[in-house]
């Protein structure tokens, strides 16, 4: 076997592995899945696991990064579909909310995610992608003027802490209107950023 070949060998099994990974942590949460599950449904060996991945800790990392990376880049798509600064920052808020909404985003990225890997790791990986983001169209408004200039970091916490604490509850809702009641909320919350005309 070539070196080419078997370097595809090891993608194409390191990509069986965060499938099958992440469709099993999404349906049945990081606790109720072990690791001879995983490497059965990803038609692999417990060595080609390791080889790939320290421990099932590290398996959830990779699933995890690539779950909050996919969300990323819809928020940012959508923002960047919009013209307008203003614009930008609420429909990707809006498209934030509702990509949370999926189930395995919510079990993998919101529950899971915290309690496997603590709140500081967490928190981490989360600012490097979404809260990143949400930063940046911050500071760009408030160069602008377009809300009250402010020190954004903190705002950035918030914003991002209130919209993960939506996800989470919406997590566990039932009615038909929640999404729509909770966009509703924010939008009036994003809505008293703006600076007010002198």
């Amino acid at each position: 076997m070539t070196e080419g070949a078997r370097a595809l060998q090891r993608e194409q099994t390191r990509r069986a592995l965060l499938r099958e990974g992440r469709r099993l942590f999404a349906a049945h949460g990081y606790g109720a899945v072990g690791l001879a599950e995983i490497v059965r449904a990803a038609g692999v060996t417990k060595g080609a696991l390791y080889h790939h991945f320290a421990s099932k800790a590290d398996l959830f990392r990779a699933v995890l990064r690539e779950v909050q990376e996919e969300v990323a880049r819809e928020v940012a798509g959508t923002a960047a579909a919009q013209d307008d600064p203003w614009e930008q920052l609420t429909s990707g808020c809006r498209a934030f909310l509702t990509a949370s909404t999926a189930p395995g985003v919510q079990r993998i990225m919101l529950i899971d995610g915290p309690a496997v890997l603590g709140w500081s790791e967490w928190r981490a990986m989360d600012e490097a992608a979404s809260a990143r983001h949400l930063g940046e169209a911050l500071a760009a408004l408030a160069e602008r003027g377009v809300i009250a200039a402010q020190p954004v970091e903190p705002l950035t916490h918030l914003l991002s802490g209130a919209m993960n604490e939506a996800a989470l509850w919406l997590a566990g809702s039932a009615g038909p209107g929640d999404l729509d009641d909770t966009w509703a909320a924010l939008s009036r919350m994003l809505q008293a950023l703006r600076a007010t005309p002198d």
